[in-house]
């Protein structure tokens, strides 16, 4: 079990299961809706306490009765945010568009609010923490957040979210000891497979492990020894909800490793984590089934 900080974003998440996904200009009917706990890094630290690790969230908090839902729902789960900074605004939502259907979701996202800074992460006292995960945004605030855990506390291990291709998000990689790569990203830069993104970095960071979920295919990573690892996806019955499966992939690698299992079983378990998530609706329960 670990002591774990998370940096990033909450937003409400306001879900709208549907039949199937409209064509533009087409009146639907809404079959349910639901509002929870939203943010990548809010739903890596859900399923990361269900699997019984200590978590910690740090962001912004509106003032508002979204942001106050917000804490409560995290703090049901065991998830602390006292190092959270409360500002008044508006609490970021996203609109999300589940189809029946397929399983996917389509998100419209609002953001108001100041980013958590580098003042708000230097208040926070590190000592008690065993690992510590950011989401790869606000690039330059959060460099200076790495740059001050690699001076003053050079022991302590962190991962990086690697989702979009933000702008100087390279910044971020050095000193990392996991990099969590998304499809997207590597997408975007024009490879068609992991195996080659991965290899491509290799050779600036030999000391970070690199890894990079890939959908259907599954998911692979590059360690130490620069072989390439992989493991397969693994299917529910159904696909119910794929919302929140990358980041219960995050949840599942992570707690693999800080149980010491080796890079190709952290990649399985994180795999077989993730699938269990596209077949049910929700986080509820899925340390139950570790």
């Amino acid at each position: 079990m670990a002591k774990v900080l998370g940096i990033g974003t909450a937003t409400l998440d306001i879900i709208n299961t549907v039949e199937y996904y409209p064509t533009e200009d087409e009146e639907l009917r809404v079959l349910s809706q639901r509002r929870c706990v939203g943010g990548n890094c809010p739903n890596t630290l859900t399923v990361l306490q269900q699997l019984s690790h200590k978590c910690v969230f740090a962001g912004i908090m509106a003032d508002d009765p979204d942001g106050r839902f917000i804490a409560q729902q995290l703090k049901q789960t065991g998830v602390k945010v006292d190092d959270c900074r409360v500002v008044e605004g508006r609490t970021p939502t996203s609109y999300i568009t589940l189809s029946r259907a397929t399983g996917s979701r389509t998100i419209i996202h609002y953001r108001d609010l100041p980013e958590f800074s580098f003042a708000d992460f230097a208040k926070i006292d590190l000592s008690s923490f065993d690992w510590l995960h950011f989401e790869g945004r606000n690039i330059t605030e959060t460099l200076g957040m790495l740059t001050f855990v690699r001076k003053k506390f050079p022991y302590l291990p962190w991962s990086v979210e690697i989702e979009k291709p933000r702008a100087n998000i390279e910044n971020l990689f050095e000193g990392a000891t996991i990099l969590l790569f998304s499809r997207h990203y590597a997408a975007y830069h024009g490879y068609a497979k992991a195996q080659t993104f991965l290899q491509e970095l290799h050779s600036s960071l030999p000391h970070t492990e690199k890894v990079c979920a890939w959908g259907k295919e599954g998911a692979y990573a590059l360690g130490n020894g620069g072989e390439i690892k992989h493991a397969p996806a693994f299917f529910p019955p159904q696909v119910v909800d794929t919302l929140g499966a990358g980041d219960t992939f995050n949840a599942g690698f992570l707690n693999a490793r800080l149980r010491n299992h080796s890079l190709s079983e952290s990649l399985t378990l994180a795999c077989q984590l993730a699938g269990r998530k596209c077949g049910q609706q929700g986080f509820n329960g899925l340390g139950d089934q570790r």
